[in-house]
């Protein structure tokens, strides 16, 4: 079915505003997180360990947004998730203690990771809907938003605003730009559903039905498959998840940096980070999702040698860029090659990478934090290292049930 390109335009401006809206809300809070640590007196392990919650609530939902989808619609589902995400993560701000900060980063994780799979939802639509190819730059608007909103929380930081008032104000404004959003994809939306073909419909038809109608695989075989991608797009997590919760924290240890304006660490890995999505889809259709997948662990792991061999912000901060810049096609490469794994469907595949991506995302900061424990943060973060490694040599198998389905 055709619509009007400025119908189509309106839609894919709507999902981007969503993406970037996610990508803002999420990263609204993490240039906090050395004030609340100075201020809850955590300890490494204990920082480690109350972070890890956000991965365990987006475990926690794992089964709950197809269900919120299958009866509410992902873009209302996108709407309501993003309003309680904000709840959440503003209340983060009033922790008195660990277990308190530990409870609303659950939620946080928890309504985020609804979120993401509603507004992916959505994008899926809309991409099939006007056939062309949105979701990678999607993503990178996920990955501005969160520049845009590091920075201007940093600069809050720096100039002495209270978190719970920028937070706040962040959710506030976040809940209405997602309802103008929700406006400018009512169109392709609504004319789908007029036809009988909606966005929710067809993603849940997907789920049901092996692609190609071929007869689904046994689960050993399908694991066998599944595993090498979840590795790649875990080692991508992890590194978002080091710079979430332990640049800022790096930045203050080892090049002297303040605690108010720490929050730059984080920005630069974002923004490495999203300049790598936008030429992300360039760059795998010339040289093909292994090659940069593989260029991206050497990047990592050169980055990891330059944080933990840092005593001054420069290095510092071109560790964390090439980082950024190095994890940068590894989640949607491993999630676009697990759309082709034969014999258990698009979404299939996905879920079952996404959900033990998510697993492997639980266990990193922890990890971190005991090493750090046990010895220095030094030592803690450089199994950015070894994640880059990992990533090299898993790399090859971006390529293989995408390529095999083509074929």
């Amino acid at each position: 079915m055709s619509h009007r390109p400025s119908s189509g335009a309106r839609a894919i401006a709507g999902v981007g505003l969503y993406f970037g809206c996610n990508g803002l809300m999420f990263a609204a809070l993490l240039p906090w997180y050395p004030l609340l640590v100075e201020r809850l007196g955590l300890s490494s392990w204990e920082f480690g360990l109350v972070v890890a919650s956000f991965a365990l609530g987006a475990i926690a939902s794992s089964v709950v947004p197809a269900h919120l989808i299958s009866r509410f619609g992902a873009n209302a589902v996108v709407v309501g998730g993003t309003l309680l995400l904000g709840l959440s993560a503003a209340a983060t701000a009033w922790s008195v203690n660990g277990w308190m900060m530990a409870a609303c980063l659950f939620f946080v994780g928890f309504f985020d990771a609804i979120v993401d799979v509603a507004q992916n939802v959505v994008g899926i639509g809309v991409q099939e809907s006007l056939s062309r190819v949105i979701l990678s730059s999607m993503h990178a608007l996920w990955s501005l938003g969160g520049l845009a909103s590091g920075a201007a929380a940093t600069i809050a930081a720096a100039n002495g605003v209270d978190m719970r008032v920028h937070l706040a104000l962040i959710a506030v404004v976040t809940f209405i730009v997602i309802m103008s959003a929700r406006r400018l994809i009512g169109d392709v939306g609504q004319s789908r559903r007029r036809a009988g073909t909606g966005v929710d419909a067809e993603v849940a038809a997907d789920v049901s039905e092996p692609s190609g109608g071929a007869r689904p695989s046994s689960k050993r075989a399908v694991l066998l498959v599944a595993l090498p991608l979840a590795v790649v797009a875990i080692c991508g997590t992890a590194v978002e998840d080091i710079a979430n919760n332990w640049s800022a924290i790096a930045a203050v240890e080892f090049s002297g940096v303040t605690a108010a304006t720490a929050g730059i660490a984080f920005s630069m890995v974002i923004g490495s980070q999203c300049l790598g999505r936008f030429s992300g889809d360039f760059l795998v259709q010339r040289f093909g999702s292994s090659r940069i997948a593989r260029l991206g662990g050497g990047l990592i792991g050169l980055g990891g040698i330059g944080v933990v061999t840092a005593f001054e912000p420069v290095q510092l901060l071109v560790g964390l860029a090439l980082m950024g810049y190095g994890s940068a096609t590894l989640v949607p490469g491993a999630l676009g090659a697990a759309a082709h794994i034969p014999g258990v469907g698009r979404a299939g595949g996905v879920t079952l990478v996404n959900w033990i991506m998510r697993v492997g995302f639980l266990g990193t900061s922890p990890l971190v934090g005991i090493i750090a424990s046990l010895g220095t943060l030094r030592w803690g973060l450089s199994v950015l290292i070894v994640i880059g490694a990992v990533t090299m040599i898993f790399a090859g198998r971006l390529g293989g049930a995408q390529e095999q389905a083509e074929r």
